[in-house]
């Protein structure tokens, strides 16, 4: 026999090992497979596996939220129509807006234009327990005003769309960094065992519907298999989902093992992450084929959800949306998020925002309720946010993007319910109390998960780089329960 060599050794090892890996794959395939189709499948070299645990493990302290849902209203909602009350801005109605708030302030459409105060459309009333004051259009989710921590401080960098709403996902203003539920994907990895661990959904309807690029929900330069995943609200909710007339389970099985097979081949020459991503793909788009149809299917929901939430089955609506989002919650999808196009309101505000308040008010409340009832929402982070508001100052009978003093909310997930937090000044220009810095979301939010922002960091061009960079952020532990 001819005896080794120290390199014949050496490649002996690594293909042990390569092969030991690709088992992982094969195996949790085959576990999806008929029983006439399990040897094949065990014969079949394959990296990774559908599921992944993420980087932090075990958490950096105890997670008071185990998932996020983000519910984003595209576009820019009005915090002065719906949960900033100024009476001194109604009393300024038509009056020239005081040069002292604007002199040197980013303006969006209004830049050189004359400056008039706008009176807040809707009144406000105070709503549950804790009296807090929101717009009279939003009567559902009056009743569960003692659930929302309302932060009338926020501000963030970026003033026309697509850069703002880059600038909520990422922390930064420039295209392809990680969004944040790629880096909660990363970090903490999915419950889920046949969906996608971050998934995306998008509705219209009540004002100008700006587009939303696919990057906003793009993982970057973390792995590929950390990006979201858009489903459609209606027709089938991915692209081939279904196989096509004259396939079937075998042919399609076939398929799938000849390019799994040819895939781990290259990932043993190269070991590159993006081949073993590719190849888990492909296990977790077999295990979709069976799960994403009964997920989409409301038909079985009670009735008495059903109205709850105001959904119609298949209608691509918010309501059907949020119902959506509670069954991707139940089945361990870390991150969720709902984009609602329809609050850019430049014009007509006052019948804008109640029309796409009748859309919005009735589901958000019912997910908040569906999750209490279901013992979810001390588990789940609710976020309900725009990209930035809008200006104090008219736009014909509408508002211009603004940027330095707008409302979110928070609800659930460990966070204090009943209480508003910061403030802007009298007419709801700038953030001028305990101001709430968009960095400060993410800290905040990756607190509530049981992540230390500071120490969860990636390694990318020479920098360790994190969701909330470099510049001051801090978890704000006055909003906490």
């Amino acid at each position: 026999m001819k005896p080794f060599t120290p390199n014949e050794n050496h490649l002996t090892r690594r293909v042990f090992l390569s092969t030991g890996s690709a088992s992982v794959g094969a195996a949790a395939l085959a576990s999806l497979l008929p029983t006439a189709r399990m040897q094949a499948a065990a014969s079949t070299p394959a990296v990774g596996t559908a599921r992944c645990r993420g980087v932090i493990f075990p958490p950096h302290h105890r997670p008071r939220a185990k998932r996020v849902i983000h519910l984003c209203m595209a576009g820019g909602a009005s915090h002065l129509e719906t949960f900033d009350p100024k009476p001194e801005l109604a009393r300024l109605h038509g009056k020239p807006m005081p040069e002292s708030f604007t002199r040197g302030q980013p303006i969006a459409q209004l830049q050189g234009k004359q400056l008039r105060c706008f009176a807040p459309q809707f009144p406000f009333v105070k709503a549950g327990e804790s009296g807090l004051e929101m717009a009279a259009v939003f009567p559902h989710l009056h009743g569960v005003a003692d659930d929302l921590c309302i932060i009338r401080s926020a501000k963030t960098e970026q003033i026309n769309h697509d850069p703002a709403h880059t600038y909520f996902n990422t922390g930064r203003a420039i295209a392809g960094l990680p969004s944040m539920g790629s880096w909660v994907l990363y970090g903490l990895g999915s419950e889920a065992e046949d969906l996608p661990g971050f998934i995306v959904l998008t509705s219209q309807g009540g004002g100008q519907s700006q587009p939303i690029a696919s990057r906003q929900w793009h993982s970057g330069f973390l792995p590929s298999r950390f990006q979201g995943v858009q489903f459609n609200s209606a027709g089938d909710p991915v692209h081939y989902v279904h196989n096509p007339p004259g396939v079937g389970d075998r042919q399609q099985w076939e398929v799938i093992e000849a390019v799994n097979h040819i895939d781990a081949l290259r990932d043993r020459q190269l070991q590159n992450p993006e081949i073993a991503a590719r190849i888990s793909q492909y296990e977790l788009a077999f295990r979709m084929q069976a799960s994403v149809p009964d997920l989409m299917d409301l038909s079985g929901e009670p009735k008495s959800v059903l109205g709850m939430y105001g959904a119609q089955p298949g209608d691509g609506s918010y309501a059907s949306n949020c119902l959506l989002a509670r069954r991707l919650a139940e089945r361990g999808v870390r991150f969720i998020q709902l984009y609602h196009r329809g609050w850019d309101h430049h014009g007509g505000i006052k019948k804008g925002i109640e029309k796409v308040a009748r859309l919005v008010d009735q589901p958000t409340a019912a997910l908040i309720r569906d999750l209490k009832q279901r013992g979810m929402f001390e588990e789940t982070l609710i976020v309900w946010s725009g990209e930035f508001g809008r200006t104090p100052m008219a736009q014909g009978d509408g508002r211009d993007h603004h940027i330095k003093g707008f409302t979110i909310w928070l609800a659930g997930g460990g966070i204090r319910g009943g209480m508003h937090y910061g403030a802007t000044d009298e007419l709801g220009y700038h953030a001028v109390e305990d101001v709430f810095h968009i960095r400060d979301f993410h800290a905040t939010m990756l607190h509530q998960l049981g992540i230390d922002h500071q120490r969860f960091t990636h390694p990318y061009q020479g920098l360790d780089l994190g969701l909330t960079g470099v510049e001051p952020a801090r978890v704000v532990k006055e909003i906490l329960a």
